[in-house]
């Protein structure tokens, strides 16, 4: 998701798109832990992503 379609999100779908990355980013996680997943490259992506998302709302 690129900065310019976060800011058009208001503060709760920002909450909700945090809530649901934080999950899906432990459960990738977990299951890299567990056996190697095919990209490990999705761990950044993803926690990049959480980055982003915290980031813009903060700013707000």
């Amino acid at each position: 998701m690129k900065k310019s379609e976060l800011s058009n999100l208001s503060v709760a779908e920002l909450q909700n798109k945090l809530g649901e990355l934080k999950k899906s980013y432990s459960e990738l996680k977990m299951a890299h832990t567990i056996s190697p997943i095919a990209n490990p490259l999705q761990l950044r992506s993803l926690r990049r992503e959480v980055a982003r998302v915290a980031t813009e709302l903060s700013k707000r």
